[in-house]
């Protein structure tokens, strides 16, 4: 069993939530503020929105900026999880729309993924580099814990959610061709986005439980009776379910344990392979925030 890091003195929220449209307004959100980050890595999407929800601090963050002005490509994701954890956030909740490549997994429905799957080619998702090696453990991406929550949360609210499965992440903006749609479902894929495995990697590098709340807007363009993808599609579908993603975070959030005991808080313990004595002042100040309790010895 991991041991529970302590958090940075000055932490501001506990529980992260990256999304889009309709949860700057989440029923129950008091002492609302904002606060705008700088960052090592550039400037985060927007500015967070800082509140508390059910007795617990929480951080917002549009993932493509209020108003939507940043491609998959474009966004930050490095800015946007270095500011999760300088305000001290240790559990993130990702709410994205996603395409279906099953069947049974229809329009409106929730699923939690347990798996990514790299599909993209222009992200930079690693804090790593310019002098510093580090190889975290990947192989279970998603946090059971918040996984867990999100999904107890949807059966609460009786909405229909899939546990599992795999979320292959494209590069876009472009949606699939009819090829690539087909070929993803035939290697057993079952949904796809533009966004979380970029994030997902990111979180568990700066120690964070990571998991998504995947919101199905669409059968990609597999689908005989679906032959294409349009954005108004996926506006409507992802407006007609604002009010329950509201509410699976809100009930996410309360039954979240406020002790973390999983293996997220300590991802990096023995993924460093650098010589500690050969990292520069440079490196070691622009990391210092993700590791370094682990370059003071």
């Amino acid at each position: 069993m991991a041991k529970r890091q302590p958090k940075p003195a000055k932490s501001q929220a506990e529980i992260g939530i990256v999304g889009g449209s309709g949860l700057y307004s989440m029923p129950g959100l008091t002492r609302i503020r904002e606060v705008r980050l700088t960052t090592p890595f550039g400037k985060p999407s927007d500015a967070y929105v800082l509140g508390e929800l059910d007795g617990r601090e929480v951080a917002f963050l549009a993932r493509h900026g209020r108003g939507h002005l940043l491609l998959p490509t474009e966004v930050p994701y490095r800015a946007n999880i270095y500011g999760m954890k300088k305000l001290g956030v240790e559990r993130m909740i990702s709410v994205s729309a996603v395409g279906s490549l099953r069947e049974d997994y229809k329009p409106l429905d929730m699923a939690v993924p347990s798996q990514f799957f790299d599909r993209t080619r222009n992200r930079l998702s690693t804090f790593f580099g310019g002098g510093i090696v580090a190889h975290i453990g990947f192989a279970d991406p998603v946090c059971a814990v918040v996984q867990e929550a999100l999904a107890s949360a949807c059966h609460k609210i009786s909405v229909t959610c899939h546990r599992g499965g795999t979320y292959v992440c494209m590069e876009g903006p472009a949606f699939s061709t009819l090829a690539e749609s087909n070929a993803y479902r035939a290697w057993g894929m079952d949904l796809i986005g533009m966004t979380n495995l970029t994030e997902a990697k990111l979180a568990r590098e700066a120690e964070i439980c990571y998991a998504t709340l995947a919101m199905v807007t669409d059968y990609d363009c597999w689908h005989p009776h679906h032959a294409a993808v349009t954005v108004s599609q996926v506006i409507e579908c992802l407006h007609r379910n604002v009010e329950n993603a509201q509410r699976i975070i809100r009930g996410a959030v309360a039954v979240m344990p406020r002790e973390r005991q999983c293996k997220c808080g300590s991802a990096l313990a023995h993924a460093i392979l650098t010589d500690r004595r050969r990292v520069s002042a440079a490196a070691r100040k622009k990391l210092d925030l993700i590791i370094g309790k682990y370059l003071k010895a």
